[in-house]
Order: C-alpha cells, then sequence, then structure tokens
C-alpha cells in the first residue's frame, strides 16, 4: 500500500443494536487520524430471536444509516469500507435480503463474522488499548443479540466464546412485550436462571484458567458503569472507569424498580438503551459471579476498533505488523487437526500460486491479491474432507472449511475458500449450487478461476511427490494458452491427469490450451 497518497479508510460494525462508523487516514510515518466517528441506534434485531428473521422495518433502518455512513466515508475521500455484521446478522434465515440491499444501495459488502471471530477482533480493540503484557485478562462484550466471552493477554488469546445472550435477545424473552412499569421479581428470577443454564460451561473454563483482570466494553457495560457513578449511595466510594459486583447488584435493584419511563430520565443512562439495560446488567452479574470475579474495568474500545488493528497488521511498517499471522495460523492449525498430507498440501499450494501469478502476467485475469490468498488458504487445505471419507472428500472439505472456527475471516471468505476447495474436483461450479448460487457475479467469476487454478494444481502432483517442479501460463498467441511443466523426473502420470483440465480451462478462459513438459533444467521462468 502507498502511503504517500494518504489513504483513507472506513470500518463499519453492524451490531444488533446500534451499527458504528470509524473513518481513518493513514499516515506516511505509519500512523493514523481518526477522522470521524459515528453511531446509529437500529434495532436490527428487534423482534427477530423469536423465529431467527430480520424484521422489514428493522432492514429499512439500518439500510438508510449504512447509506448514510457510506456518503460520510465517501465525503471524507475514503478508498475503503471494510465492513462487519455480527449476532443479528449472522442468525438471521433472511440476511440475504440485508446483505444484497447494502450491496445495491450503499455500495459496500456487508460481510458476517462467526462468533468467534467477533471475539478475537473484540479482544483485539480492547487489549490494544491497555498495557497487561502477559497478564492473563477476562474480556466481557455484552450486545444486543450475543456476548463474547474472551481470555487473552497483550499477544494471544486463551479462550474466545460467543454466546447467544444479549440485552435485546434476553429482554424480547422474558420481559412481557408492552411491560412499561417495573420488571417483576419472577422475571427477574427467570432471566438469571436462563443466563446461568447458558452460561456455565464456559464459565468453567474461566474458573480454570485463573484470570486476574476483567475487562468489559459495549454500550451496556459503560452504561452500567456510568449510572452507578452518579448513584448517591456510590458518591464517595466509586473508583471511575470500574464497576464492582456489588455496584452492579444494586443498580439492578435499582433500575427494575423503575418505571420504563422512569428509566428514560436515569442520571447517566442514554434513553434508547433504557428498555433493554436490565436483560444487559443481569447478563454481566451472572457471569461476574460465577466467574468470581468482583470488579470489572470499563473500555470504550470495541470490536471497530479491532477492524482496524486487525487491518492495520496487514501493512508493512505498522506497529500491529509484527502480530502473528492469525489466518495464516488458523487455516495452518485446521489443515494439521485433519491430518492432511502437508508436503503434498504446500506443493499444490506453490503450483496454484504460480499458474494465477502468470496467468495475472499475462493478462488472462485481473484478481486481487485477496483473491490470491483465498487461493493459496483453498490449496492447502483442499484435501481436508479426506479426514472423513475419499470419496467425495471435495465435498467434505467444503463441509469442515465452513464449519470449522477459522479465525481472521468473515464468512463471505470462508464461503469463497470452501467452495474453491470443493470445485477441484468432479464438477465445475453450477449457478444453483449451494453456497455459489447466493454469490454476487464477480465473485462467482472469482471462484470459477481460482478452483480451475487449484484442479490444475492438484493434477500436476498426482503423484503426490512434487515430480512437476515448476508451472506457468504463457499467451503466446490470441487463441491459445500454452502451460509450461518442468519435471525432474518421469511425469507420465501427472501429463495423463492436466489432459483432463482441457475443456474446464477452455470453458473457464475462453481460450484453447496447450501443454508443453520440459525438463527442469530447461525451464525459463
Amino acid at each position: 500500500m502507498d502511503l504517500s497518497v494518504h489513504p483513507v479508510v472506513s470500518f463499519i460494525d453492524l451490531g444488533t443494536n446500534s451499527s458504528r462508523l470509524l473513518v481513518i487516514r493513514l499516515n506516511p510515518n505509519c500512523s493514523y487520524s481518526v477522522l470521524t466517528q459515528q453511531k446509529e441506534v437500529v434495532r436490527l434485531g428487534e423482534g427477530e430471536f423469536a423465529d431467527n428473521y430480520l424484521a422489514l422495518d428493522a432492514i429499512e433502518r439500518t439500510v438508510t444509516v449504512l447509506i448514510r455512513f457510506a456518503e460520510i466515508a465517501r465525503s471524507l475521500g475514503s478508498s475503503e469500507i471494510v465492513a462487519v455484521a455480527t449476532s443479528a446478522t449472522r442468525d438471521a434465515r433472511n440476511r440475504e435480503i440485508l446483505i444484497s440491499r447494502v450491496r445495491e444501495e450503499a455500495g459496500f459488502e456487508l460481510n458476517v463474522v462467526s462468533g468467534p471471530e467477533e471475539a478475537r477482533l473484540i479482544w483485539l480493540g480492547v487489549s490494544s488499548g491497555v498495557q497487561i503484557d502477559e497478564t492473563k485478562s477476562l474480556f466481557i462484550d455484552i450486545g444486543g443479540g450475543s456476548t463474547e466471552i474472551i481470555i487473552g493477554d497483550q499477544a494471544r488469546t486463551y479462550l474466545l466464546r460467543s454466546l447467544k445472550l444479549g440485552a435485546i435477545r434476553t429482554t424480547n424473552m422474558f420481559v412481557p412485550s408492552g411491560l412499561t412499569g417495573p420488571i417483576p421479581s419472577p422475571v427477574i428470577l427467570s432471566i438469571r436462571r436462563h443466563i446461568r443454564g447458558r452460561a456455565s460451561h464456559t464459565l468453567r473454563h474461566v474458573i480454570r484458567k485463573t484470570v486476574n483482570k476483567a475487562f468489559g466494553s459495549s454500550g451496556t457495560i459503560t452504561s452500567l458503569e456510568t449510572v452507578a457513578a452518579a448513584m448517591d449511595q456510590f458518591a464517595t466510594s466509586h473508583r471511575p472507569g470500574i464497576i464492582t459486583l456489588s455496584e452492579l447488584s444494586e443498580v439492578i435493584v435499582y433500575l427494575s424498580s423503575l418505571s420504563l419511563k422512569d428509566r428514560r430520565n436515569v442520571q447517566g443512562l442514554n434513553p434508547d438503551r433504557a428498555d433493554i439495560i436490565i436483560g444487559g446488567a443481569l447478563i454481566l452479574e451472572s457471569l461476574l459471579e460465577q466467574a468470581g470475579i468482583l470488579e470489572i474495568r470499563v473500555s470504550s474500545r470495541s470490536l471497530r476498533d479491532g477492524l482496524l488493528i486487525d487491518y492495520l497488521s496487514r501493512i508493512p511498517g505498522f506497529p500491529y505488523a509484527d502480530a502473528i499471522p492469525v489466518r495464516a495460523a488458523s487455516i495452518r492449525q485446521l489443515g494439521r487437526s485433519c491430518h492432511i498430507n502437508e508436503p503434498h498440501a504446500d506443493h499444490v499450494q506453490r503450483l496454484a500460486l504460480s499458474l494465477f501469478d502468470s496467468s495475472r502476467e499475462s493478462g488472462l485475469h485481473t484478481i486481487s491479491d485477496t483473491g490470491r490468498e483465498l487461493l493459496s488458504f483453498a490449496a492447502f487445505l483442499h484435501d481436508v474432507g479426506q479426514f472423513l471419507s475419499f470419496p467425495g472428500h471435495h465435498q467434505h472439505s467444503f463441509y469442515v472449511i465452513t464449519h470449522a472456527p477459522l479465525l481472521g475471516f468473515h464468512e463471505l471468505e470462508i464461503l469463497i475458500i470452501a467452495l474453491i476447495t470443493r470445485y477441484h474436483r468432479k464438477k465445475m461450479p453450477r449457478r444453483k449450487d449451494f453456497g455459489y448460487a447466493h454469490l454476487s457475479s464477480g465473485d462467482r467469476s472469482m471462484v470459477q478461476v481460482l478452483s480451475l487454478f487449484l484442479r490444475m494444481a492438484e493434477n500436476l502432483d498426482r503423484s503426490h511427490d512434487g515430480r512437476v517442479t515448476q508451472a506457468r501460463l504463457e499467451v503466446r498467441d490470441r487463441r491459445k494458452v500454452t502451460l509450461v511443466i518442468g519435471c525432474n523426473t518421469d511425469c507420465t502420470l501427472e501429463q495423463w491427469a492436466i489432459l483432463e483440465d482441457i475443456r474446464s480451462f477452455e470453458r473457464t478462459m475462453k481460450k484453447g490450451l496447450r501443454i508443453e513438459f520440459c525438463p527442469d533444467n530447461a525451464f525459463v521462468s
């Protein structure tokens, strides 16, 4: 990335309750400047959790806000919009309506992240704003639809969990619709029992790992600390930026005794949060009690900051660029967990990338480096399905990849990786195929080309011993492309196998394919 031109990048976090925008300018000295931060309450998850359908009016509100966010970003010169959606979108059966409308009307891609990835991004955002070094700490983020629980230090995570407990979700489940008075004690008791049941398994892991500090992010926890700070009984004892378990319990008693109208007038509480604050407070209280945590520090940082740190970590020269490449580490961990033939996977990866690079140099495609990276990951994982069964292992690979807790990726990227592996053998992509059918036309085209390169690379290592050492695609005339292959020994099996790809190549690239084998020492790169 050329920082001399001062690129502007925008980050959007679409949650269950609200959406946030962050616009930054990257500076030539490897720093960044914040241009604007925006937040709008959209209540995307309102009424969703009974049947896992986003309400049409909630979609309308959200799209309107995201269009405005995009206009703000572009007015500030934003060259890129990185947008993720979390629990409400993740759980919705009709999420494609929202995603397609955002793509068409706001002009950017809304990427859905998994629960563990949401937790990792929250940890990145919060931990980058505090100095904890090797101190093992607990991080809690209470959203509208889910609660993320993380154990980590400055450099790594030890536990990433996303629980289907959120302020809106819990309120919708237990607080009677239309209730405007105080919250009855039986309702409070039912919520507490539900939370303990949902969280007990995860909290047992927290207790065993012995954390020394706790940090809370999200509007719910920030609001609860602000309310506690304003209460008369804590005037002399409250420590700014920290809420204790005893303070939290008093806040819950106080807020649940008020009518909805009176809660909206409580000092320190955003009126828009008054109807869901008790559900969120009960989640926090239960988590702290079960974990044996007596106080929690409040952080103003969140997932949106994690998106920024994750983005900067991929730019050489920035302070975060020395961090462990979580995407590559996650991919390798999955491959090894499925006991893949790693030397074969590495070799197929090298051949597939050589085909990608040489064909791009020859003008056969214009797929970006992001697509190249996805091909690299797919090539390494193409045989993970053999862990289940060899027959149909390309389909098993698709299943394993789409259901694995891959970190550092949003769901669209995971789907594309899985589709590339699915099509590395047998049938080529068809419009009606599951997963493939929902892609944009540009992504479908990319999957076709990248799966072709993986298919060819796999056939060029049919012997699984690296006999084909080099391969590249060259355009020598307008009608045919030449595949030049370098061998260091007998490659008869690979010669037969690659013939199977001629028709697939011609259908995908709209050009004929000529195959040319030569001794490795005669190979001209």
